[in-house]
């Protein structure tokens, strides 16, 4: 069954009218991000207003009501500016409501979409010191209550996103010892980011993405009741974070596809303006082959996204194809932002120039929501089984 979305007429006003906030509002309030290591409180005010946070939720509850090709191209505008615009956001509108979509109860359907799309920050917790993608080794435990409904969360999460500015964490918890059925051993818990027992660790200072916070959440003896676990059942939270994670993934790719944008357009204003010899480097066939390069694999990616996103609206299992965007599209980026500090030559070692901080801000797509590696393990596996079913 295909996802409507928003109405298309409105939905392209909106976005052109996205594409004006961010280049007018947000890329001049870029160094004040960066400085300060936070996005400024009336940006933050405003982006809650445009209904930013509530994008994906649907429109009975608050939210806008998109669809993942308009979710997507969304994050690709808004990466246009620094990370930290998006990143703000991303975890509701992606893994966290996809995951209340894909296994919530009415109830918490009903009490958390209206509060996300009216701005409430959610985290996304699955990833601890010991363990990322190899959910055997979770050490989060959450144990039945013995005074009656509800459980008891003990464990740390790390590197969370938004988990400083967050309302409310998604948290995997192991709640059996043995992960037979294969990761049946994990359930996921709605947990309130003011419960008794929850703090978050200082935000970890980063290589890039300023402005972006994540720091560990430590959960100690945290009683939540029984209405907290996703769905009402144990034993799904890994299916729930795996069907978030495409979501995510097709996040980090539509992000990786628009900040390669941007670097590229800054790379080509410089080299018209740049002159070497007596005339602008844009016309040494060295700098050109860079240039197209960069363009022909942008455009590449942008064709990923509408084909992936197409896709997941008409209700296709996407596993393997957003694995497949995240780990093109964020390797590309990499790429790009590489050739454009080689066009700026030593000027785009310089903090002065923004060449330097889109490389190092564009360093962690290939990380997060699973490493390049992780993913190509995850391919390749899908495409053996299919062949063995053949």
């Amino acid at each position: 069954m295909t996802t409507p979305g928003m109405d298309p007429e409105l939905f392209e006003q909106f976005i052109e009218q996205l594409d004006r906030y961010v280049r007018e509002r947000l890329i001049p309030a870029e160094r004040q991000t960066i400085e300060a290591d936070a996005v400024p409180p009336a940006i933050l005010a405003e982006m809650k207003e445009m209904g930013l946070f509530g994008l994906t939720v649907p429109e009975d509850y608050g939210g806008a009501g998109l669809n993942t090709s308009q979710y997507a191209r969304v994050v690709r505008s808004m990466s246009y500016a620094a990370p930290a615009f998006r990143s703000i956001f991303s975890i509701n509108v992606g893994m966290f409501n996809s995951a209340i979509k894909n296994g919530a109860t009415e109830a918490q359907k009903a009490e958390w979409w209206p509060r996300i799309a009216a701005g409430e920050v959610a985290c996304f917790g699955l990833t601890e010191p010991g363990s990322g993608s190899d959910s055997a080794a979770m050490q989060t435990t959450a144990r039945p209550d013995p005074a009656g409904n509800g459980w008891i969360l003990n464990g740390t999460k790390r590197y969370i996103t938004n988990a400083p500015e967050a309302s409310v964490a998604l948290i995997m918890a192991r709640t059996e010892k043995e992960a037979l059925p294969k990761n049946a051993h994990v359930s996921a818990f709605l947990v309130p980011m003011d419960t008794p027992g929850v703090s978050t660790g200082s935000p970890d200072k980063k290589m890039g993405q300023a402005g972006a916070h994540i720091s560990d959440v430590i959960l100690e003896d945290v009683h939540v009741p029984g209405e907290a676990l996703l769905g009402g059942e144990t034993g799904k939270g890994f299916v729930f974070a795996m069907k978030s994670l495409d979501n995510g993934r097709i996040s980090v790719g539509a992000a990786s596809t628009g900040y390669a944008r941007r670097a590229l357009d800054t790379a080509l204003r410089y080299a018209t303006e740049r002159k070497a010899f007596g005339e602008p480097i844009a016309n040494f066939q060295l700098v050109q082959a860079m240039l197209a390069d960069s363009e022909t694999e942008i455009y590449a990616a942008e064709c990923m996204m509408a084909d992936v996103t197409a896709r997941a609206d008409g209700g296709e299992d996407i596993l393997t194809k957003a694995a497949a965007f995240k780990v093109f599209a964020s390797e590309m980026c990499g790429r790009v932002v590489d050739r454009v500090v080689q066009i700026h030559g030593g000027a785009g070692y310089l903090a002065e120039y923004d060449a330097e901080r889109f490389f190092r801000d564009a360093r962690i797509y290939r990380i997060y929501e699973g490493t390049t590696q992780i993913l190509q393990l995850q391919i390749a596996k899908h495409m053996l089984r299919a062949f063995a079913s053949l």
